[in-house]
């Protein structure tokens, strides 16, 4: 890390806990893809299909418990 980010670090640290975390989320935000329309659109149709399928019976639900032990390889 070169000297500049370093005194921009630090000089950050000690501002006020509002003032650092509108950094951070400006900073991580800037990290952040630009939105895909097409592959939001994918996910609320698959959501929407396992919901159906949930609502017809095609699919056995499991716990939290259960998936976890399933995980865990237990």
């Amino acid at each position: 890390m070169n000297i500049k980010a370093q005194e921009l670090i630090s000089s950050a640290l000690q501002m006020p806990d509002e003032e650092r975390a509108l950094i951070a989320e400006r900073l991580i935000s800037s990290l952040d893809h630009p939105f895909d329309g097409d592959v939001e659109m994918t996910w609320q149709k698959e959501v929407q299909k396992r919901l159906v399928e949930i609502d017809e019976g095609h699919v056995e639900l499991i716990s939290w418990e259960q998936a976890r032990r399933k995980l865990r390889g237990k």
